[in-house]
């Protein structure tokens, strides 16, 4: 199954990123997270892993990707880096880090200031994303930049759901209508998280979604996670909540 993960700066994305891809291994999955989010430096830290190479540099690195696709201008859909599917096995392990069975790849990172916008690594993502192949008992878990703009790039499209982690906070909530809007345009099956939340704003959150979207899970605020991430440790997967996370997902995306 392929997972996006969505959310506002903050919501907890990559956190609920790890400690999914953790659980789905304790289980007895084969784990890929893809990093797609290249303002992101401590998603392979919670993880407990180091920061691979970015995925570009296979295809010569981010200035090469960005000629060739000018070069394709106006035609910018006939630009495509693959020419046969890819399995887990074909991924390059140079650009791979690993974990007690997860396996992370980066597609790219913004380095240094002027270097252009990420639009290249959008498309890079995507195709990467629609290339890959998964068989029964793998899982592919991709965690996304803060907000909606890679529905834009159209990373959303090649996923078999869309996972939307929500924080107690009137953005988030609103963000949320946006992420089902989207996903039902793109007919994707959309979930929610309700992350960080106590008794009172867990009711108040379900009361503003007000029965129409699915929730998965319902993680409570947890002071050792927030300093988990405050510190850039590596996030444990021992939760009855992420695992009741975990089987929903296997319920509704088994195939």
């Amino acid at each position: 199954m392929k997972i996006v993960i969505c959310g506002k700066g903050g919501s907890g994305k990559s956190t609920i990123s790890s400690l999914l891809a953790k659980n789905f291994v304790k289980n007895g999955f084969s784990v890929l997270v893809v990093d797609t989010d290249e303002s992101n430096f401590g998603l392979h830290r919670q993880l407990g892993v180091d920061l691979p190479p970015d995925f570009m540099g296979y295809y010569g690195g981010k200035q090469t990707v960005v000629e060739k696709i000018f070069q394709a201008a106006p035609n910018y859909d006939s630009v495509s880096f693959f020419d046969k599917e890819w399995g887990f096995a074909d991924i390059p392990p140079a650009y791979l880090s690993g974990n007690d069975g997860v396996k992370l790849v980066a597609i790219g990172k913004i380095h240094e200031a002027g270097e252009g916008c990420a639009c290249a690594m959008g498309m890079m993502a995507k195709q990467f994303l629609g290339n890959l192949k998964v068989t029964p008992g793998e899982v592919v878990i991709t965690d996304t930049e803060a907000g909606i703009e890679h529905f834009g790039r159209g990373i959303e499209e090649n996923a078999d759901a869309v996972l939307m982690v929500i924080d107690p906070s009137y953005e988030s909530l609103k963000l949320a209508e946006k992420v089902a809007e989207l996903s039902t345009s793109i007919d994707k099956p959309v979930f929610f998280v309700l992350n960080k939340v106590d008794g009172s704003s867990e009711d108040f959150m379900r009361d503003a979604l007000g029965g129409r979207h699915a929730i998965a899970a319902v993680i409570p605020v947890d002071p050792s996670l927030a300093l988990a991430g405050l510190r850039g440790d590596e996030v444990e997967a021992d939760s009855a909540d992420i695992e009741r996370l975990s089987l929903f997902l296997r319920d509704k995306l088994a195939r």
